[in-house]
Order: structure tokens, then C-alpha cells, then sequence
């Protein structure tokens, strides 16, 4: 179970704090999951978005289109904090498609989750405004929009090459709890 509280760290002798850390554009823009749980992206998971984790043994998963998953385990402590260091490095399998379309989107809340067939392909805020888009092959292609607290948009679209498609979406909030993928 992950938790996100405003009360202050040193209040909190029952969970274990988690600090996601990274030195380049690349880490700090990534999502991250615990336990298969989407919590957002490195550099807003601070404050009172930090990570706080019940006691015992967690998966801290970052993933960022074109890098190698960063999969780490660690061992909560109660009223401890721990840092991990995320370092991503490209994935060699990684081929920038010759022709492509494009993708904007507008989505509120921004920082949720983008995948594209399944994959993780960043936050919704990096495919928003001026010079920024989601460059994708052309073709069928299923977009999911997800954000723990939200339920999750889901579209099918068929792009041609070189077509710029907009996507426009508010999240719904949900009652239930929601996993990611």
C-alpha cells in the first residue's frame, strides 16, 4: 500500500518514507510505480506528494519511453527514509519509426500516466503545448490515460502517416482504488 500524506515525516513513527531520485532530465521526467501502482512522475513525488510506504519489502519500478526499466527492491523500516538513485539507460531496442504521426494532448489531470499499446510513453503534460507532441508510428494505435484516484480513458485511433491528432480528456475521479498498467 502506498500512501501520500501532508502531515510532516518526523509525525510519522508507522511508515517508511521513500525518496525517488535522479541526476538528468530523463529520471526526474519518468514514472514511477510501486508494487505495480502508477504514482507519477520523479520530480513532483516530494512535499506532500512524497512516498510513504507501509513496512516490508516493495518493487520501486521507473520507466521512460526509450529506456530500460529501472526495477529495484527494497526493505521498509518504520519512521525511516530511504533514497534510491535512478539511473536509465537507453534501450537498444528502441527504433524511432521513419515515418510517423503525431499526437497532442490535453489532459486534465496532466500528470497522469500515457501509455500507447500497452507501453508506458511518459506524462501527459510532456505532450502538451508548443513544440511538445507523442510521436507514434502511423496505424491502430490504443491510448490509455491513467492516474491512481481516476478512472482510466482509453481511446482507439487509426492515424495516418504524417497526421497530427488531438486528444482531448478530463479524468474522471473514482471511487474505487485503480491499479495501473
Amino acid at each position: 500500500m502506498v500512501f501520500f500524506t501532508r502531515m510532516s515525516y518526523g509525525e510519522n513513527k508507522v511508515l517508511g518514507e521513500v525518496q525517488v531520485e535522479g541526476a538528468t532530465k530523463v529520471e526526474r521526467d519518468a514514472g514511477v510505480w510501486v508494487d505495480s501502482q502508477y504514482l507519477g512522475y520523479m520530480k513532483e513525488l516530494k512535499g506532500d506528494k512524497k512516498i510513504l510506504l507501509l513496512p516490508g519489502e516493495h518493487e520501486i519500478v521507473v520507466r521512460e519511453d526509450g529506456y530500460v526499466d529501472f526495477r529495484q527492491n527494497i526493505s521498509v523500516e518504520p519512521g525511516e527514509k530511504q533514497v534510491v538513485r535512478v539511473k536509465m539507460e537507453r534501450d537498444s531496442r528502441f527504433r524511432m519509426p521513419a515515418v510517423f504521426s503525431e499526437i497532442k494532448l490535453s489532459v486534465n489531470p496532466d500528470r497522469a500516466a500515457v501509455f500507447v499499446d500497452g507501453l508506458f510513453a511518459g506524462h501527459a503534460a510532456e505532450f502538451d503545448g508548443v513544440a511538445h507532441s507523442l510521436l507514434v508510428a502511423p496505424g491502430h494505435r490504443q491510448i490509455t490515460i491513467s492516474l491512481p484516484g481516476y478512472e482510466s480513458f482509453h481511446s482507439d485511433v487509426d492515424l495516418a502517416p504524417h497526421q497530427k491528432f488531438r486528444l482531448k480528456t478530463a479524468l474522471v475521479k473514482s471511487s474505487a482504488p485503480t491499479t495501473s498498467d
